[in-house]
């Protein structure tokens, strides 16, 4: 009998809520730098942007 492969590391849907968490705090962190010229500050806006954006889109993203 063959071994049955592995399960995969992540789901489709959590890697679907991670990458838009990511553009989305890539984006915030880059206006906020063009905006303010402060990389601590935009590093803290992406940051912020990108956790309350997995929350966001957990909740829309369909769980089907």
């Amino acid at each position: 009998m063959p071994p049955t492969p592995p399960a995969p590391l992540l789901t489709v849907r959590a890697a679907v809520i991670l990458l838009l968490a990511l553009v989305i705090g890539v984006l915030a962190g880059f206006l906020s730098y063009h905006v303010d010229g402060s990389l601590p500050g935009a590093v803290l806006w992406g940051g912020g942007a990108a956790g309350a954006s997995i929350v966001l889109f957990h909740s829309i993203v369909g769980l089907n």
